[in-house]
């Protein structure tokens, strides 16, 4: 063989082993992936893909980003940890995603996180809450940094709970005493942390505080224990169950009212799925479709409603705006490089559906958890009244007042 040819042949190889080796960010005509792991099968999770598919529908009509479209890339999870991360695997290293939504269960955010930190990939979550998501982050910033959390901290959703139960609660219905009862999940945890502190400041004595299985299908004895402690009403932090323990509260006319988190109740299925026992449930959202949370709001609830033939759950909100403040992050960085979408999308200041979006900084106790509060994102409390999602709280966006079915009594 001649000198030439061994050169040329190394040369090729070696050409070869350069593109085999580029980074998925490399610029290219190509598309902009963005994978969304979700729980398509769960009332929760079946609006992420959908919310995250019309944003890049509405991006790709305005020519994209970069020149380049942006293509939503879905897999079903199963509410499983372990499938979500083989299909985080599968998303970085096959499909060439350039950043990750997945999942409102924690357990699975979590089991993601350090997979975002080996392959150095952008994930946001639309709905995952625990504390320990930004926990993760503020200890070992340079490592978990590439974990964002798309939605508000269990303590967050905690104290708006707790802001909503003083203003209805106590100081309008004179309420003086509450049962907690949530569901025992890695959410719950820091949430009951927070209720516990911040009921008793609200006003609200706490008599008796349940955490149950999440794959309890009888509350009876539940709710049988709660009655015998007299208290004015149950606040609620609960997610992978929901039509179980309201059809049961319907059922069995138990007395007390209910508040606080029901995460299945921000479904627009739910009033169907609970044969109208939701009649009387309120839950803290961060969304409605007939409210205008921010000029956002109802456009894309009708978007969604008009292309899914139903409004969205809260995932869909929140995918939606994710969808967006990825693609702007990218735009600023001029790149998909992980490490410059990162940097840019902690820059981010973003009117979303949900309110105003920021993130918290390095140095903060929730890093890159979205702000709460005033200025930012100041959620809702809703109420299911007569088959719809009435806004009761907080006074400036409210549709209608707190009300209850008959069989419940109001201590007074």
């Amino acid at each position: 063989m001649r000198p030439s040819t061994i050169l040329s042949g190394s040369f090729l190889a070696s050409a070869l082993a350069l593109c085999l080796a580029a980074p998925a960010y490399a610029q290219s005509n190509d598309p902009i992936k963005i994978g969304v792991i979700a729980e398509v099968q769960s009332i929760a999770g079946a609006a992420t893909p959908g919310g995250a598919q019309i944003a890049a529908d509405e991006i790709n009509a305005k020519g994209g980003i970069l020149g380049r479209k942006v293509e939503i890339v879905t897999y079903d999870n199963k509410s499983s940890s372990a499938d979500s991360v083989r299909a985080f695997q599968r998303a970085v290293s096959e499909d060439k995603v350039s950043a990750v939504i997945a999942s409102y269960i924690s357990e699975v955010v979590l089991a993601l996180e350090p997979w975002a930190a080996r392959l150095k990939m952008p994930l946001i979550t639309p709905g995952a809450a625990s504390n320990e998501i930004t926990k993760a982050i503020h200890n070992d910033y340079e490592k978990n940094k590439y974990t964002f959390h798309g939605y508000l901290t269990s303590a967050a959703q905690a104290q708006l709970v707790c802001d909503a139960a003083k203003d209805l609660l106590v100081d309008k219905l004179k309420f003086k005493t509450v049962a907690i009862m949530s569901e025992d999940a890695a959410w719950t945890k820091p949430l009951d942390v927070g209720y516990e502190a911040c009921l008793p400041k609200a006003g609200l004595k706490v008599v008796e505080h349940v955490r149950f299985s999440p794959d309890t299908t009888d509350f009876t004895p539940i709710f049988n224990n709660i009655e015998g402690k007299k208290p004015d009403v149950i606040v609620t932090g609960i997610s992978h169950v929901g039509v179980q323990p309201t059809v049961q509260w319907k059922n069995q006319q138990v007395p007390i009212p209910m508040f606080g988190i029901s995460a299945q109740a921000l479904s627009p299925t739910f009033w169907k799925d609970t044969n109208g026992a939701a009649d009387g449930i309120p839950s803290l959202a961060v969304a409605t479709p007939d409210v205008a949370v921010t000029s956002k709001t109802k456009p894309f609830a009708a978007a969604f409603k008009a292309k899914f033939g139903s409004p969205p759950a809260y995932t869909g909100y929140t995918a939606y705006d994710e969808v967006y403040f990825i693609t702007e992050a990218i735009k600023r960085a001029g790149s998909t490089d992980p490490d410059k979408m990162v940097a840019e999308i902690e820059k981010t200041d973003y009117e979303g559906t949900i309110g105003r979006i920021q993130f918290y900084g390095k140095d903060d106790e929730f890093t890159h958890g979205i702000k709460s509060g005033p200025g930012a994102v100041t959620g809702l409390v809703f109420q299911w009244q007569d088959s719809k999602q009435v806004v009761v709280w907080p006074e400036k966006i409210a549709e209608g007042k707190l009300k209850f079915p008959n069989f419940v009594k109001l201590s007074q």
